[in-house]
């Protein structure tokens, strides 16, 4: 693809950030509830954590446990990152990674006012994380290393910083089929997680060239159309979003969307995404 997708993914994540007060939250807890989260858990983080752009419940298969340090990459408003931190209790510790700004300052703000102690938010990419070799006893994910460019260096730096006998926890997306190729060069297909998405095999292969061991990719057949329910051009032209003066929010053309949920609906008008690709769950462990 000629266009950066790094540069695209940052700044539509950002608008979707930014206009995160306009986001119908009974449409983002249903996309959620059908990727696995139950009632208790949507009540129990921050109003605005929960974008609507999960496609796995990572926390519920982590098995976290109090005392533990969990890394979330790709953390956005929070979600997982909240609800991690209340599951390893205030002696863990709870750590979103994040390259946008704005979903930084969501996040924080998010914290706050839920007086969240044991969760911080760091500014990096995840192929090269803020971490320190060896810090983390679990790393977790939802629906974000399909938006790498560099897969490989992801799961070099997930293996870096777990803790010997550490573990995996990921929620993805995984190719079916090779795309077309309109949806494969499509920017909204690739900000929609799908034309940057990897076969199962993949999750395997790159996981194991990096050293982890007993990897397993488990396919959950949720209909992806499932991120029909939330309006992009709601988050987006919110005024949360007018107030800073977000960009995102001139007219819509098919070459440019305005936010991620505008990608994702933009996708869904033309492609039915369940025949290309499924939501997986990976696990793997970093030898003791």
């Amino acid at each position: 693809m000629a266009t950066n997708m790094g540069e695209a993914v940052g700044g539509l994540y950002g608008a979707t950030a930014r206009g995160a007060a306009g986001i119908d939250r009974a449409a983002a807890d249903r996309v959620a509830a059908a990727f696995g989260y139950s009632a208790d858990e949507l009540a129990a983080v921050p109003e605005g954590a929960n974008l609507g752009l999960s496609c796995g419940n990572p926390t519920a298969t982590a098995k976290l446990r109090p005392g533990e340090t969990v890394v979330d990459l790709g953390s956005g408003g929070g979600f997982d990152v909240f609800l991690a931190a209340r599951a390893v209790g205030a002696d863990g510790r709870a750590i979103g990674i994040d390259m946008s700004p704005d979903m930084l300052s969501l996040a924080r703000r998010n914290a706050e006012k839920a007086g969240v102690r044991n969760a911080e938010f760091r500014l990096g990419g995840i192929e090269a994380l803020p971490l320190p070799d060896a810090s983390a006893d679990c790393v977790i994910s939802n629906c974000v290393i399909n938006l790498s460019e560099d897969k490989a260096a992801v799961f070099r730096e997930i293996a870096r910083v777990l803790k010997p006998g550490g573990r995996v926890a990921i929620s993805d997306i995984a190719l079916k089929q090779t795309l077309p190729a309109p949806l494969k060069e499509s920017v909204a297909a690739y900000v929609g997680c799908i034309a940057g998405a990897i076969p199962a095999s993949a999750f395997v292969e790159g996981l194991t060239a990096a050293g982890l061991r007993d990897v397993l990719v488990v396919k959950d057949g949720t209909d992806l159309n499932a991120y029909g329910e939330v309006d992009g051009q709601a988050a987006c032209c919110a005024p949360a979003a007018a107030e800073v003066q977000s960009s995102c929010c001139g007219p819509s053309s098919a070459a440019q969307p305005e936010d991620a949920h505008a990608a994702l609906r933009q996708i869904l008008s033309s492609y039915d995404l369940n025949d290309y690709a499924g939501s997986v769950k990976v696990y793997a462990v970093k030898p003791a």
